[in-house]
């Protein structure tokens, strides 16, 4: 069986959008968490799923928009096994400034 694991910078991520939504739907807040976890299963599956994206990092990761939340992206690396998480991050914030020099 696949699997995946979280950064600490991930668990950083996945928190600081949980408790965001929280504040305005806790409902909500709970269904993103779970299709961010769901797609990320699924992406431990299929690692090659994800699009490389040499405008925003020379490093060796892949980059996948969450279809139902797509202002969500996972950021991970394809040839990790377990299948590593390095980022949760929304779309409209400075990816490229956020993976800086180390996903």
């Amino acid at each position: 069986m696949a699997s995946f694991r979280l950064t600490p910078d991930a668990i950083d991520d996945l928190d600081a959008i949980w408790s965001f939504i929280f504040e305005h739907n806790p409902e909500a807040a709970d269904a993103v968490e779970e299709e961010i976890r769901s797609a990320c299963a699924m992406l431990a599956k299929e690692p090659l799923m994800g699009r490389v994206r040499r405008d925003l990092t020379t490093f060796p990761v892949r980059f996948w928009t969450i279809p139902k939340y797509q202002n969500y992206i996972i950021v991970y690396k394809p040839d990790s096994s377990p299948l590593e998480i390095v980022r949760v991050l929304h779309g409209m914030r400075d990816i490229k400034g956020i993976l800086g020099e180390s996903p």
